[in-house]
């Protein structure tokens, strides 16, 4: 009888963890933005700002879903740009409409 260390079995285990949670940081990040849309978002929230907020106990991170209590605004009269955006800390935030996941930060 073979007698199986636990590093024999918690290493795969271990390894098979972080490539699953490397599959989830690559998805959150999946969302690609076309140079012309990049564009217009950022005239927009020039032409169009909002009142920068705060949101306490909340990490700005791609993939992090803001809280129902957050206001986010449509790109009103830009038919391209399908995201809703809040301006958190100075920075503006782009989020998927219904989910509310962060899907781009700008500086």
């Amino acid at each position: 009888m073979k007698v199986i260390g636990v590093k024999n079995i918690l290493s795969p285990a271990i390894a098979g963890l972080m490539m699953c949670g490397g599959v989830a940081v690559a998805m959150a990040q999946d969302v690609i933005i076309a140079p012309e849309q990049e564009t217009v978002i950022r005239e927009y929230v020039k032409k169009k700002p909002l009142a920068s907020i705060s949101v306490p106990g909340v990490e700005l991170n791609i993939g992090s879903t803001l809280p129902e209590t957050v206001e986010v605004h449509r790109f009103e009269e830009v038919s391209d740009v399908t995201y809703e955006y809040v301006i958190v800390d100075n920075r503006t935030v782009l989020v998927e409409p219904g989910t509310r996941k962060i899907v781009k930060i700008y500086d």
